[in-house]
């Protein structure tokens, strides 16, 4: 069977080598199998008849049955034509604005007809502009599948006559060709146990469905097993790396460590900063490599983890890394990692694009011979003359931003790869968690450390800039300063740089000195000029900062309790939230204040809501999920984990927590799959393994 599917796609009756290659070019069909994988994207329900005085004003296809009684034809200019149409509940209007002439003539009144488009209401009455019209007789004879499938499509298909109607045709060609002999992938007892309609009914059902039931078992069935291979791969690499990739195990728990522990902690550690510590301890005890992800709100306390798993690597004879995505990143984690282990004797070092060459060479040495514990840096540790003598452990701040092929150049300086720490503080929804990172291990701080108030967080339109303004003077009186964020989107570089400059004057004009002063950075700064603007406003030589998002990640300010967004409705939710926790980081009640115009789109809108109803990040990544999508949120470097053909990670998440549910206890029971119950799951699970694409080989 299998090898009926590997078959070119323009040998299929009524596809050709013209047709072939633009299937080819625009949805990426090479073969049967592929043709078979393209899902529906909807489906126009005909199973149901509805009456006009049930009629709702909705963007989905209604059908009527019902008579014409009357037609007219309407306007001076642009004429169209009005009929009049009843089903005895109610009347409604159908309008044409072409074919005028063809329809008069062919039009039979009080005859019943089946009508069916789309439904708007105007004044009261609904009217369907260009119906599908078909004599009542008609439409009883005639053999039709009720619920009619659409496929995705492109322009170029539309234009070159491949239509909807086509493909529907060449799928009927195709299940008469493949008789609908696809092999189960699934293990019986799971089919049995989860009531799973078997693989042919299921892809039969999908494209031909019966009834609204019909689909929704087939969905479910395609979806769970997309979802279950899926995770399957996830937990097996995660297995795999766990017996494979040797790790040194860190069994000592030293004076570096204890020492801190004991003498130095700045503040008591929250219950969920111990239970994470806790789980990297575990992980770096074993003789495997850890991988472990660490997910923490903006403040929630990772570098204090972060810093005291380092230690446990000083006390095993290791030295440790850590890498960030920008120099301001970079600089402050060295500033703070610094501070927190001045008492502890520790040499530790930081290296970036703008290090000195001479003090390039000495760090190389250093790091060398071993004397350099701990080294801090961006994309510069990644270069070949970066060696070390032993490095233990390399954490990696907002990953997001690095590639795979990066990271593992950390791991190849090594004999024995270092364990690794992944930290974000862009909280990720568990269900993206769990299929981005599923071959990861994943903690989360999910409290704030004690005495931090949460941010007040309010929307104001821009009619109300006096009074906002008031409330700023009135902070700087208390002795706060404040940041102004303007947004930055490439494309129209200018004009923003137009509306910072424009907004800068206008706030020096109305702080003016010597009362206020006002520090500006942004993107065409050099960055010796943007580091002396930040260390003046972070030393509190100024009041207010006017920026650009440069400083969505970095700074560190704990005198800064005031966070004005302007613009607010053009950032994205997870980069509101980003820049709110920006203030918040002292004792003093904080506030975030996001302005916008009166015209805000419906996403607008839900984003502002949401950012004043909750300071959760991890609610705030399900909105921003449900809004943007899988494939925004992670970047396109990510996206491609999640090429998926028919589950969606946002309506499908219950399938996902079942699919991966079952993924463990199957490889629980017989993780090399050699159970003859399982030889069907093994030979698709192979044969996936050496594909990108799961869909190619799940048939």
């Amino acid at each position: 069977m299998n090898n009926l599917l590997e078959t070119p796609i323009e040998y299929l009756k009524g596809v050709g080598p013209a047709r072939g290659e633009l299937l080819r070019k625009e949805l990426g069909i090479h073969k049967y199998g592929n043709l078979i994988n393209l899902f529906p994207n909807r489906y126009i329900d005909r199973t149901r008849y509805y009456r006009i005085n049930e009629l709702m004003n909705s963007s989905s296809e209604v059908q009527v049955v019902g008579k014409v009684i009357n037609i007219k034809t309407v306007g001076d200019k642009r004429t169209r034509m009005v009929a009049t149409f009843t089903d005895g509940t109610g009347e409604m209007e159908l309008v044409w604005f072409q074919g005028q002439k063809w329809i008069r003539e062919n039009l039979k009144l009080n005859t019943p007809y089946v009508i069916f488009g789309k439904c708007t209401s105007f004044n009261g009455v609904f009217n369907m502009a260009h119906p599908e019209m078909e004599l009542l007789a008609e439409h009883e004879q005639s053999l039709r599948s009720a619920m009619q499938p659409i496929y995705p499509s492109t322009e170029k298909l539309t234009q070159r006559g491949i239509t909807n109607k086509v493909v529907n045709k060449i799928m009927q060609q195709l299940f008469l060709e493949t008789q609908a002999l696809f092999t189960e992938t699934l293990p019986g007892y799971l089919i049995k146990d989860l009531n799973l309609i078997p693989k042919n009914a299921a892809l039969f059902n999908v494209h031909f469905p019966k009834s609204q039931e019909l689909l929704a078992r087939a969905q479910f069935r395609l979806k769970f097993e997309e979802l279950f291979f899926i995770q399957l791969q996830l937990i097996t690499k995660n297995l795999i790396r766990k017996h494979k990739i040797k790790g040194h195990p860190f069994d000592k728990v030293g004076d570096y460590f204890t020492n801190f522990y004991q003498n130095h902690l700045p503040f008591e550690l929250t219950g969920a900063q111990k239970r994470v510590l806790k789980e990297i301890r575990n992980d770096m005890g074993q003789p495997a490599q850890m991988n472990r992800l660490l997910q923490g709100d903006v403040g929630s306390g990772k570098t204090i983890v972060a810093l005291m798993s380092m230690l446990l690597a000083l006390d095993n004879g290791f030295q440790a890394c850590l890498m960030a995505p920008t120099e301001i990143l970079a600089n402050q984690h060295f500033i703070g990692l610094s501070e927190l282990a001045k008492p502890l004797n520790i040499n530790i070092k930081i290296l970036t694009g703008s290090t000195k060459t001479s003090e390039r060479k000495i760090i190389h040495e250093a790091l060398e011979s071993g004397e350099l514990h701990i080294i801090i840096g961006t994309h510069a540790l990644l270069e070949d003359k970066v060696q070390f003598k032993n490095l233990g452990l390399a954490i990696i701040d907002e990953q997001h931003r690095f590639g795979v092929e990066q990271r593992s150049k950390l791991w190849r300086k090594n004999d024995i790869p270092p364990h690794v720490l992944v930290m974000t503080a862009t909280p990720i929804p568990r269900t993206l968690a769990m299929s981005l990172y599923g071959d990861l291990d994943i903690s989360v701080i999910d409290e704030l450390p004690p005495g931090r108030k949460p941010i007040q967080t309010v929307h104001c339109y821009d009619s109300n800039r006096l009074k906002v303004w008031k409330f700023l003077k009135d902070e700087i009186a208390k002795g706060r300063q404040i940041y102004i964020v303007y947004p930055l989107i490439q494309e129209s570089e200018k004009m923003d740089y137009k509306d910072l400059m424009d907004g800068y004057e206008s706030i020096s004009r109305d702080f003016p000195l010597p009362e206020y002063s006002v520090s500006i950075v942004h993107g065409k700064m050099k960055p010796s000029e943007k580091d002396s603007e930040m260390t003046r406003f972070a030393a509190g030589k100024t009041n207010l900062m006017v920026a650009t998002t440069v400083i969505e990640v970095g700074v560190n300010v704990p005198n800064a309790s005031v966070m004005v967004i302007e613009s607010a409705e053009r950032f994205g939710l997870s980069q509101l939230h980003q820049l709110r926790g920006r203030v918040g980081r002292g004792a003093d009640q904080s506030y975030c204040i996001m302005m916008t115009s009166h015209k805000l789109s419906s996403d607008s809108k839900t984003r502002l809501e949401t950012m004043v109803r909750t300071n959760d990040g991890f609610e705030i990544a399900e909105v921003d999920l449900k809004l943007r999508g899988p494939g925004d949120i992670m970047g396109t470097q990510q996206s491609g984990v999640l090429n998926l053909q028919i589950a969606d990670l946002v309506r499908d998440r219950d399938i996902l927590m079942l699919a991966r549910e079952h993924a463990v206890q199957l490889l629980k029971d017989d993780a090399p799959m050699e159970k003859p119950e399982h030889a069907a799951l093994r030979h698709a699970f192979i044969e996936m393994s050496k594909k990108k694409n799961i869909w190619n080989y799940i048939s």
